[in-house]
């Protein structure tokens, strides 16, 4: 025992020791000589590449000074961060070709059209874009992107001259700055001087919410398809420009683990991926088994990760004529540490990264016409398909919102997918679509397959386990209506510019203003009025006055008895309308189809002070999502009130406080400190895993439906499929409304689509009219579920309003901000807000 913890201790020794003395050539390949004209990492950031953590900051620095000392380099900053980092992306390639890079992306770009189906690919250079570390704390792909970037432009040599002559590389160094920068400040503050491998180090465990996502706590890797935050904007708008033949995404996983690299498990690929997508996949693969052999490390392929989802990095690629590649690296998690495979050092992780982002260019310089030509049959593959498809357009709207509609339009145009005006109002197949508030997409255009995997429903599929979500149909994310029709009969002209969108007002009214609560942004306009002082008051009962009918949910604004003049109120409504994008009418008279204006079927709206319980024992995920919406969308003050001081937290400013998915709840003291506050008057919302707290905690008042499935004739090894079949990874359900209770102003259709990925189903109430949004007797819509957890949803509700004292107790299960692209239930957060006296 004693010889085999002298051993250890020894080793432990010589990979601390080895460890401070790694230099830049522990990284690079042997017997390349390079440029000294340009400088290497430590001569600009300080320290030696793996010694400490990159701080963002000094990337930047570093990959400014070697595009000013190369001329193999050019930089640009695409735009910044919401913490303002500028988000760089480095263009490499032969001094030749960047003379005539412009030629080179024109050229390149034809081979996906239709002109250039049959263009010969023999003289172009493949396109790689290669993206490092879009989790923060996955830090190791942001520090080898330093010395690959340092190789690219100072090796010399016939090998080198000859890559770059056929090849045009982007390197994203890093994909998200907020978190790497927020990640590499606790690393590097935590280091010790003595360096400690032991895994119960506060340098291996960060605070509440670590440096995985970006500011508002998103998971990035999941916004490639949807593309609502500025990193993924400008990661996207530089992928459409260049179209590359390979995506690589430089992750990193478990520290027990070992390294990945795609491909994935063999029967999670989506459909609308070629199977020679995956063939070459593994062809790159060789090249990277080949790699990581020549320096002793370890590595897998073909399990755990799977293509399926096209949000992600490695997967989005294979949809638009790419090969997309993941990487994942055993992670130090900071500078050293333990593992079941032995130290694990900081800058080994890096040299993995390096090694795999070498093998991935040496494989596109040898695959390069053949990588080339599957993109151009890609393609044409494609115009094929979309010619034979009985569905020629898509069209999609909502009548009373048109905000939806052109938020959705707008992704497509992120997306270079083209789409046209409606050219008249019609109603198909029994749904309204008004012209100025619809869009009409073709089919028949060369990124056909990313128009189905936008707006497909799939519910058959070849494995029950998912990696990520199984459904996104984003006009049922929206909650829009839409519709497939097969001839061009509605398509107007196309759309190249989308116009921003407009808000407008009536004239100067003595009486009275409204609006109707459909439209998204109305909640933003509502807070503004709110916190202006100005009474407003929502319609409990749909009425019409002068000729325009009002549904569930108007905001009315008398304009006697205001502190503004009516000039004045004028005034700032015309400016509310403008900011919100809304149509307020003026109104004349009280006298009403319904109910009048001075009904008390009018209830009297009070100012919001809202808050957010987050920290530990709260998803980062759902809390952010929360925050991103108020913070960017509604422009809505939001404080958020971290777990660790809760108890001693004075609550009696806010009105409402909102506790995302949590999986511990809160402490006994601050659970009673917010019982009394609910007691006393507040509104407290609670989401998914905390649904449960608050029954178990008597908060509220539900009965769960029990899981009873057993395991039966399942041997050891099928467990882990059989547990995974039953996990409700990201779905879209139906639910049937009650559009007359206040939970649901605002919605103009008596059913909704309903993102799930939870296991928590509530009994209903045993009155119906508490039971305002219910899963139909057949909800399933688009994605993956058990048929027995399907049959638990069925009926059930996933919502639920009670009363405790003078408060009201407020419960989703499931996520209805889902990120940040579920538009189409926000309003429901929103109305249990502003509404929860009346619910």
């Amino acid at each position: 025992m004693k010889k085999i913890l002298l051993l250890t201790l020894i080793l432990a020794t010589a990979a601390l020791k080895s460890q401070e003395k790694v230099t830049l050539d522990y990284y690079l390949p042997a017997n390349i000589t390079y440029n000294e004209n340009v400088p290497t990492p430590q001569s600009i950031i300080g320290h030696e590449v793996g010694e400490w953590h990159i701080t963002h900051d000094k990337l930047v620095y570093y990959m400014q000074a070697l595009a000013a000392s190369s001329d193999r380099v050019n930089i640009e900053n695409r735009g910044e961060t919401f913490e303002g980092r500028p988000l760089l992306l480095l263009t490499i390639t032969s001094p030749d070709n960047h003379k005539k890079i412009d030629q080179i992306q024109k050229e390149h770009l034809e081979i996906s059209t239709q002109d250039g189906s049959a263009k010969s690919t023999n003289d172009l250079p493949v396109v790689v874009y290669q993206g490092f570390s879009i989790h923060g704390n996955e830090p190791s792909g942001s520090n080898a992107a330093l010395v690959y970037a340092y190789y690219l432009a100072a090796a010399e040599g016939e090998e080198i001259e000859q890559l770059l002559k056929h090849t045009v590389i982007l390197l994203d160094p890093s994909f998200n700055p907020d978190g790497l920068q927020r990640f590499a400040y606790w690393a590097n503050t935590n280091k010790n001087a003595n360096l400690n491998p032991d895994g119960n180090d506060r340098e291996y465990h960060e605070v509440w919410p670590g440096g995985r996502t970006n500011h508002y706590w998103f998971d990035m890797n999941r916004d490639w398809l949807p593309v609502q935050l500025p990193e993924s904007r400008a990661r996207i708008a530089s992928f459409h420009k260049w179209m590359p033949n390979i995506l690589t995404d430089h992750h990193e996983m478990g520290t027990n683990s070992t390294f990945f690299f795609q491909p994935g498990e063999p029967n999670r690929v989506h459909p609308l991926t070629p199977k020679i997508n995956q063939e070459l996949t593994a062809e790159i693969g060789t090249f990277h088994a080949k790699a990581l052999d020549n320096i002793g490390s370890l590595y897998y392929s073909e399990e755990d990760y799977d293509d399926y989802y096209y949000g992600k990095g490695s997967t989005f690629p294979d949809v638009n004529g790419g090969i997309g590649i993941l990487f994942e690296q055993a992670s130090s998690r900071g500078h050293i540490q333990e593992s079941v495979n032995g130290i694990l050092t900081f800058p080994f992780t890096i040299r993995n990264q390096f090694a795999t982002a070498l093998s991935t260019i040496e494989a596109a310089q040898h695959m390069r016409i053949k990588l080339l030509q599957y993109q151009q049959q890609f393609f044409k593959d494609a115009l094929i398909e979309s010619s034979k498809n009985k569905t020629k357009t898509i069209i999609f709207g909502d009548s009373k919102d048109a905000a939806k509609s052109w938020h959705l339009a707008e992704i497509l145009q992120r997306q270079k997918i083209k789409f046209h005006q409606l050219n008249t109002d019609a109603v198909i197949d029994g749904k309204t679509f008004k012209k100025e508030n619809s869009y009409v997409v073709p089919m028949n255009q060369r990124n056909s397959r990313l128009i189905k995997a936008m707006f497909e429903k799939r519910t058959t599929f070849t494995d029950s386990i998912f990696y990520d979500i199984s459904a996104w149909t984003f006009p049922l994310a929206f909650n829009l209506d839409y519709t497939e029709v097969n001839s061009s009969t509605y398509l107007g002209e196309e759309i190249t510019t989308l116009k921003n969108l407009t808000g407008t007002i009536g004239n100067l009214s003595n009486y009275a203003y409204a609006f109707e609560w459909n439209e998204y942004y109305t909640p933003k306009a509502l807070n503004k009025i709110l916190n202006k002082g100005i009474r407003a008051k929502v319609g409990k009962t749909p009425f019409s006055v002068e000729g325009k009918k009002y549904d569930y949910g108007a905001i009315l604004i008398p304009v006697q008895n205001q502190e503004l003049d009516p000039k004045e109120l004028h005034a700032f409504l015309t400016e509310v309308a403008q900011e919100s994008f809304i149509n307020i009418a003026s109104i004349g008279t009280g006298h009403t189809v319904g109910i009048d204006l001075g009904s008390s079927r009018f209830e009297s709206l009070k100012k919001q002070e809202i808050a957010i319980i987050v920290g530990n024992g709260i998803t980062s995920y759902d809390a952010g999502e929360i925050w991103h919406l108020f913070d960017q969308r509604y422009d809505i003050k939001l404080t958020k009130l971290d777990t660790d001081y809760f108890s001693r937290i004075n609550l009696s400013r806010y009105t409402a406080i909102i506790i995302p998915n949590s999986y511990k709840g809160l402490d006994k003291n601050s659970t009673e400190k917010l019982k009394t506050w609910v007691k006393n008057g507040g509104t407290v919302i609670g989401y998914r895993g905390t649904t449960e707290w608050l029954a178990k905690n008597e908060f509220i008042d539900l009965k769960f439906i029990k899981d009873t499935l057993v395991a039966k004739d399942i041997s050891y090894e099928q467990k882990k499929k059989f547990s995974g079949a039953q996990v409700t990874g990201g779905a879209i359900f139906e639910t049937k409304l009650d559009r007359s209770h206040p939970i649901n102003f605002g919605y103009k259709n008596n059913k909704l689509p309903i993102f799930r990925n939870t296991n928590s189903y509530i009994e209903p109430n045993k009155s119906s009219y508490n039971n305002p949004i219910q899963y139909t007797n057949s909800p399933l819509l688009s994605g993956y579920v058990s048929e027995e957890k399907l049959e638990l949803l069925k009926n059930s509700v996933p919502f639920q309003a009670q009363r405790l004292g003078r408060g009201k107790v407020i419960v989703f299960t499931d996520n209805t901000n889902f990120r940040a692209f579920w538009y189409g239930t926000n309003k429901l957060l929103i109305n249990a807000i502003f509404f929860s006296e009346i619910l």
